[in-house]
């Protein structure tokens, strides 16, 4: 049934401030993508809630009347998680903006889903603390979408994603009723409804209030910088560096294209441009200890294959080196303003040979791909570059896409690290789970969402979206009598 749209319009602008609905076609343009703009449709109407309370309020309209919505942060997300697909209101957080609470005593913040990530330190720095998970994007994503996709950062690997730092949510279900998961402590009793609600792009609901854990600052920090010959030396590196026990904050990885770009951007020759892979990395701790494994970390990567290594002099020398990685996929951008960025993990083991493997998918598909990543826990992030003007492209951009993540599995990685699935990877979720698995998921997410309204077809595949899925859904069906199984619905 179509949604009844001015009808709703009409009771949101009864519970909501006038400047807090959007409706106008050319304004709606504004959330047609997230970050990934290969995929784009305007949705019919957008609203800005400023409270909770409102959040509830616009949630209790759309159950009442039936209408799906999707939840929006930033509009950062790399996987169309955020794009209305279907005829929903589209639910944007970014006005939310309230730090809640701040309990250092108790290594704690409360704030509001459209706090920006980067926020979240600077408003304790001046104490001593700070937060740990930091996406690429921190100075721009917000806190309510870290949380809708779990995401990572630099320096998840020794720190952990969003989910090792999220206490406690405030939720507001999707028939309007607010309900609070997780509490006051890391671990609580009875079952881990928080762990479930971080990570599943808003399909559950909407977060309204996060709390969330800092960590003091640490005694010290050293920045690396090692340039290798070969990006398999690099590889090797990485391997060398964690086999011998070192924890890094941080371990990440560009290419040759990548760095040159970045150089290029920034206007220096920060990044040894004749390098085939630098390496980055970030140890902290207690200073005797840092010390240590910052020798032992460089004579690992020099026995590794390293040319030269330069460690940072300074706090400032360590943020240069920094800024760099964080501005990889910008400098790319100012290159070809049209890449599509994937998000596969593969073992450290394997990155060497998924590497070659994505390099000679590059080559025959005709498409560069450029590689930038977190090296310590093996999340690639290849950006493939194209030309949205060539005839057909998008099409074969996707498929070579689909085949790194292909790649990925087979090495007994995973089709996402940090990104999501969204709508991007949904088709690609079966290559993981059978189909019981993803009816069990289904059923989670049907004990929060009976109706189906939240985020509508993002995640799982259908056979309406997903022509391969749907192949295979039918040759389980096929399967059946032969084997005495019983069918298994898979939406």
């Amino acid at each position: 049934m179509t949604p009844d749209w001015s009808r709703l319009e009409r009771r949101l602008r009864k519970v909501l401030p006038e400047r807090a609905v959007v409706a106008k076609p050319q304004e709606l343009l504004t959330y047609d993508s997230d970050g990934l703009s290969l995929h784009r449709q305007a949705p019919p109407l957008v609203v800005l809630p400023e409270s909770a309370e409102q959040v509830a309020a616009v949630l209790r309209a759309c159950h009442e009347l039936a209408v799906p919505f999707v939840a929006r942060g930033s509009g950062t997300g790399l996987s169309g998680g955020a794009v209305d697909e279907q005829g929903a209101v589209v639910v944007v957080t970014s006005r939310m903006r309230k730090v809640l609470q701040v309990d250092l005593a108790n290594q704690r913040i409360t704030v509001e889903p459209g706090v920006i990530n980067s926020w979240v330190t600077r408003a304790v720095a001046g104490e001593g603390y700070y937060y740990a998970p930091d996406p690429s994007s921190q100075v721009v994503c917000s806190i309510g979408g870290n949380v809708a996709e779990n995401s990572g950062g630099v320096h998840c690997l020794k720190y952990g994603v969003t989910s090792n730092h999220v206490l406690e949510l405030e939720v507001v279900l999707p028939d309007g009723t607010v309900t609070r998961l997780g509490g006051p402590l890391a671990e609580m009793p009875g079952l881990d409804l928080r762990g479930v609600f971080i990570g599943s792009e808003g399909t559950l609901g909407i977060a309204t209030a996060i709390t969330l854990r800092l960590l003091r600052a640490p005694q010290s920090v050293e920045v690396l910088l090692a340039d290798f010959a070969s990006m398999e030396a690099a590889g090797e590196a990485v391997r060398a560096v964690t086999a011998a026990g070192v924890l890094p904050a941080g371990m990440e990885i560009m290419d040759n294209f990548t760095l040159n770009a970045v150089d290029d951007l920034f206007g220096t020759d920060e990044y040894p441009r004749d390098a085939a892979a630098v390496l980055l990395i970030e140890l902290d701790g207690q200073a005797q200890e840092v010390a240590a494994a910052a020798a032992l970390t460089r004579d690992l990567c020099l026995r590794s294959g390293a040319r030269s290594i330069r460690q940072a002099v300074d706090a400032a020398d360590r943020a240069l080196l920094w800024k760099g990685r964080k501005s990889a996929f910008a400098a790319v951008g100012r290159i070809t303003p049209t890449y599509y960025v994937q998000d596969g993990v593969v073992p450290r083991s394997a990155l060497p040979s998924v590497l070659a493997a994505i390099d000679a998918l590059s080559a025959a598909y005709g498409l560069r791909v450029a590689n930038v990543f977190h090296a310590g826990d093996g999340n690639l992030h290849p950006l493939i570059l194209y030309d949205r003007h060539e005839l057909g492209v998008e099409a074969k951009v996707q498929e070579l896409g689909g085949e790194i993540l292909r790649l990925c599995v087979q090495a007994g990685g995973s089709i996402t690290g940090e990104h999501g699935v969204g709508s991007d990877k949904r088709c690609y979720l079966d290559w993981m789970f059978a189909p019981d698995d993803l009816a069990t998921m289904q059923l989670v997410r049907r004990a929060f969402d009976p109706e189906g309204l939240a985020n509508p077809g993002k995640i799982f595949p259908t056979p309406k979206s997903c022509g391969e899925s749907s192949r295979r859904a039918e040759t389980i069906r096929l399967e059946v009598p032969a084997t005495g199984r019983p069918v298994l619905e898979v939406f």
